[in-house]
Parts: C-alpha cells; structure tokens; sequence
C-alpha cells in the first residue's frame, strides 16, 4: 500500500504564489506518471498538470506560464509551483501517484487534497 501526504494549501491573494508538495511513502517499487488535479464543488475533477517518469510535463491550459509541476525521485515528491494566481484557481488540489510492481502491475494512488483559496 501506498501513502500520499500533501501540503502547502492556503489563502492568498490574487497574484501570489503557493507551492504544494506531495510525498508518497509505503510499498512502493516503481513510480511512473505523477500528477495534480483539482475541484470545485459541484464540478468535475480536473486535470492540472502531470509530469512522467522521464520528466516531460503537461498543463491544463488555464495554468500554462503559470504553474511549474516538478519532482524529486530520490524523495518520491511531487510539487506544483503555482505562480500569478487568481480567484479562479481556487479549489481543493488533490496528487495523484501512478506506481507500477512487479506482480499486482498498475496501481494509482490519491492525495486527501489540500485547499486552496485565492482572495483579496
């Protein structure tokens, strides 16, 4: 089994920055992809940004020159750099690990989310 811890989420105002982190610990022998989605009540969860185990990076559009995912293997730590925000990023920020073993194959894991509200 594999856990996920995040932190870093807060209120700040328009055009500041905040920095998440998720660690993952416990039974883990490989991680592949690792990502950061987010919601808002009463919408779908969506994808932020994802970054694979090679280190090419993808972004939601509305984050693009915005928000920087990046990680640390040697800590099995995914952050996100989020930059200039604005009230519409406000929402619950949840990681999202993907690890491969060599038996039971594919699994992925979720964070238990961190909040993030952007207001003046």
């Amino acid at each position: 089994q594999v856990q996920l811890v995040e932190s870093g989420g807060g209120l700040v105002q328009p055009g500041e920055s905040l920095r998440l982190s998720c660690a993952a610990s416990g039974s883990i022998f490989s991680i592949a992809a690792m990502a950061w989605h987010r919601q808002v009540p009463g919408k779908q969860r969506e994808l932020v940004a994802v970054i694979t185990s090679g280190g090419s990076t993808n972004y939601a559009d509305s984050v693009k020159g915005r928000f920087t995912i990046s990680r640390d293997n040697a800590k099995n730590t995914v952050y996100l750099q989020m930059n200039s925000l604005k009230p519409d990023d406000t929402a619950v920020y949840y990681c999202n690990v993907n690890t491969i073993a060599p038996i039971t194959g594919f699994h992925t894991y979720w964070g238990q989310g961190t909040l993030v509200t952007v207001s003046s």
